[in-house]
């Protein structure tokens, strides 16, 4: 059976608004990450525009059937009724299924505090995202794809300003619910004040 190497994180995690999203991604595992994406790094430190060209490849990479990757949104709604980490943990598991449903062909390396299903081999890693290149581009695909959903969700909800902020608590974000009220893709256990 042929081995894979999957990088998985999340996207998402602290805003007021919008869902999180979880980027899981397979690769052969001697594949040279770094030789194919010239600058991946922690998603936080590239630019926009870095970003996206990154994605860019990973979707021409994924076309030509060398690499795959999915990414796992859950929403406002289910962050508030079962809390950010499970509704993290049901993303993470998903996506790990559906590009390995058989744990003998993956090692799955994980930022920070994720964790996949038990029967997997795994290894979590504190700043994985800025030390390797698979949980990198799992940081990459999750934040692209999430800042595009928060486009699109922004043309819903114009009064937010989330093309800005992404759903960020910022001085124009806070502002906005002031005078709007929450909208129903807000975090409702997030926006206590």
């Amino acid at each position: 059976m042929k081995k894979i190497l999957i990088g998985v994180d999340e996207a998402g995690r602290g805003p007021l608004a919008g869902p999180v999203a979880v980027g899981i991604v397979a690769v052969p595992k001697r594949f040279n990450i770094r030789k194919a994406f010239p600058g991946v790094g922690d998603s936080k430190a590239l630019t926009e525009k870095k970003r996206e060209e990154l994605y860019e490849v990973a979707v021409g990479l994924k076309k030509a059937g060398t690499i795959t990757f999915c990414v796992r949104f859950a929403s406002a709604s289910v962050i508030d009724s079962i809390g950010i980490s499970k509704a993290v943990r049901k993303s993470v598991w998903s996506g790990v299924l559906k590009l390995a449903p058989e744990a003998d062909t993956a090692h799955v390396l994980l930022d920070g505090l994720l964790s996949a299903p038990p029967e997997y081999l795994q290894k979590t890693i504190i700043k994985g995202d800025a030390t390797e290149p698979v949980i990198s581009l799992a940081s990459i695909i999750a934040k692209v794809s999430r800042d595009r959903l928060m486009h699109r969700l922004a043309k819903e909800y114009p009064e937010y300003g989330f093309e800005v902020h992404k759903g960020y608590g910022t001085k124009k974000h806070l502002d906005a619910i002031s005078k709007f009220g929450l909208s129903e893709i807000h975090r409702r256990t997030y926006c206590h004040f």
